[in-house]
């Protein structure tokens, strides 16, 4: 496994925190995930708001963080 293998998940957006991070309820699991918007959404300004379906990268060293990269 390398560095650069990301695991994809979807899951909604349970909590908006400051300096858009979010908490993310994984479908598959009752995980939550704490989780930023990665920079296409920062670059087109895409709003994510409480309850949105998302699709994230996980990086499988350090599964509590991710970074959100499609607003479904």
């Amino acid at each position: 496994m390398s560095k650069n293998d990301l695991i994809e998940l979807t899951g909604t957006v349970d909590e908006v925190l400051p300096g858009s991070m979010y908490r993310v309820k994984i479908d598959e699991m009752n995980n939550i995930i704490t989780c930023y918007t990665g920079g296409k959404l920062k670059q087109h300004k895409i709003k994510i708001i409480l309850g949105d379906r998302v699709k994230l990268e996980v990086s499988a060293y350090d599964l509590t963080k991710g970074r959100i990269t499609y607003r479904l």
